[in-house]
């Protein structure tokens, strides 16, 4: 069997399908598209290198680098663990990672300000030692990797469920360790899901908004990213939020292509 890039779209579907998919694609394209329709592209230069738009998206870029790194320390590991564990409480931890998807993320950020927060559970002895974790950069990574890092931890947990563990299995019986089989078979076979989830997560991160203003506030070069600017931005002036926001959108569009690309390259190379 090969893998080739001539199928047709949809090849082997019923025709019906296409209606629905065009109307999904339509829907999920046509704002996107409409923003670049409306920017006013002789000014982008000038509206993207004023001092609060630079900040704001260099802000963004180290934030997000920094918690898709620390989502990867921590979250791969987890994802790990939970794929290879069964039982009740496995459930319940499964539960409780992945329940900051779905909080809506004023939600996520006043959890996290409660608890890290000046007077918060956490936060009141660590300010006690000169530890102020609120409203500052390091919370504005905290809350991204609250938020960002269960997208991680399903993608990689879901394709490691999925292959099954027959080719550790064969490893560890020729006399592999634990160690080695995870450097050598498991975590290349979850290259293009390890990839795929970090760049979700680092799309996550980089489009977060309301934990980040409800724990680390909006302070320009300190706390305001991207999407504080913007909404800032949209009704003060107009053409530089929809210059930031296209941005944004690009910015995204390619992490998710480069990480597609690197996902269908790797799994061609492994097809015989």
């Amino acid at each position: 069997m090969t893998l080739t890039t001539s199928a047709r779209l949809g090849d082997g579907l019923p025709r019906w399908l296409f209606v629905p998919a065009a109307l999904a694609t339509l829907f999920l394209t046509v704002p996107l598209l409409g923003i670049a329709a409306r920017v006013p592209w002789a000014e982008v230069p000038a509206l993207l290198s004023t001092p609060s738009s630079v900040d704001a998206l260099a802000l963004s870029l180290l934030t997000c680098v920094v918690a898709t790194l620390i989502a990867l320390a921590i979250g791969l590991p987890l994802a790990l663990v939970l794929a290879r564990s069964d039982g009740r409480l496995a459930g319940v931890v499964r539960t409780l990672v992945t329940i900051p998807m779905v909080l809506p993320p004023v939600v996520s950020g006043l959890a996290l300000l409660i608890t890290f927060g000046r007077r918060g559970v956490l936060g009141a002895p660590l300010s006690v030692l000169g530890i102020e974790v609120g409203f500052s950069t390091v919370a504005v990574v905290m809350a991204q990797v609250f938020v960002a890092m269960p997208f991680l931890v399903t993608a990689v947990e879901g394709a490691l469920r999925s292959s099954g563990s027959g080719f550790e299995g064969a490893a560890a019986s020729l006399g592999a360790s634990p160690s080695y089989t995870l450097r050598r078979v498991t975590l290349p076979l979850l290259a293009p899901s390890i990839a795929s989830g970090s760049a979700l997560t680092f799309a996550r991160a980089l489009g977060e908004f309301g934990a980040t203003i409800t724990f680390a506030g909006s302070l320009q070069g300190v706390t305001r990213t991207l999407p504080l600017e913007i909404y800032l931005l949209r009704e003060l002036d107009t053409d530089a939020a929809l210059a930031l926001a296209l941005v944004l959108i690009v910015v995204a569009a390619l992490t998710v292509s480069v990480t597609g690309w690197f996902s269908r390259r790797t799994v061609r190379r492994r097809v015989p």
